[in-house]
């Protein structure tokens, strides 16, 4: 069944009437060698020319991988948690970098995490943290810009544009798996409603539009319907008022 885009074409129709623009980024979890979907989502990404920003897993990333990002500049590397290692309590949701975990092994944690991708990526690494499982503990953050991070991103709307001092807070906001239930696609009317009301909270003023939109994918968990979805969802919003954002280490972060 072909989704009905209706309502968030009506919506992007409204953006550009009203010559707004939408910043837009997109963010894919769990990179660690290169692989058919890493292929697939390169492809992707040079035809919807969108840049992707790479959350790789430091313990296990390959040098392999860092061959493959050389030719593939599409490809942004960020830093995501160390092993991707379920830290928290069984009674808790998955966290590698939870509360109840000593800060100085979760910050040790994320230094050899920046050093590892910093030997493997050199200059073309962003010092974007990407907690795994999108959590963290809160007491983290204002300890992360001496570390040599400058960005923090997690899930949903944020409630600042810095995390702490130093630290960017870059959110994504969509994220097309279902997890929880068949871990394909989750139903594309309901995925296109979420957008459409996102847009037009940002739209007229009740949500923070100057907050990057970003799009959130795991490409080692996709099937064709959830392929077909991104570059779909993608297109109708790089056709407009999407313009592509990347992240800026130079913008002023005191």
């Amino acid at each position: 069944m072909t989704p009905d885009w209706s309502q968030l074409d009506a919506e992007l129709a409204t953006w550009r009437d009203t010559g707004m623009t939408l910043p837009l980024w997109w963010r894919d979890d769990d990179a660690t060698e290169p692989t058919p979907e890493l292929d697939q989502l390169s492809a992707l990404s040079r035809k919807l020319a969108l840049p992707v920003h790479l959350a790789v897993i430091p313990k296990t990333a390959t040098p392999e991988l860092a061959a493959y990002l050389e030719q593939h500049p599409e490809l942004i590397p960020v830093v995501h948690g160390w092993a991707h290692q379920n830290r928290a309590d069984p009674s808790r949701k998955k966290c590698e970098f939870p509360a109840d975990r000593p800060t100085d092994d979760a910050l040790a944690d994320m230094a050899q995490g920046l050093a590892r991708l910093n030997t493997l990526f050199g200059p073309r690494l962003l010092p974007m943290f990407v907690p795994p499982w999108n959590r963290i503990a809160a007491e983290l953050p204002p300890k992360m810009a001496d570390l040599g991070f400058t960005a923090l991103s997690t899930f949903t709307p944020r409630k600042s544009p810095k995390a702490a001092p130093g630290l960017a807070q870059i959110n994504t906001h969509l994220d097309p798996i279902d997890w929880k239930g068949s871990r394909s696609l989750v139903a594309p009317d309901r995925l296109i409603n979420q957008v459409s009301e996102q847009l037009q909270a940002r739209r007229t003023s009740t949500a923070e539009n100057t907050e990057p939109y970003g799009i959130l994918t795991h490409h080692l968990a996709h099937d064709r319907a959830i392929w077909d979805f991104t570059e779909a969802l993608i297109s109708h919003l790089m056709q407009g008022p999407g313009v592509v954002w990347t992240f800026d280490n130079k913008e002023d972060l005191t």
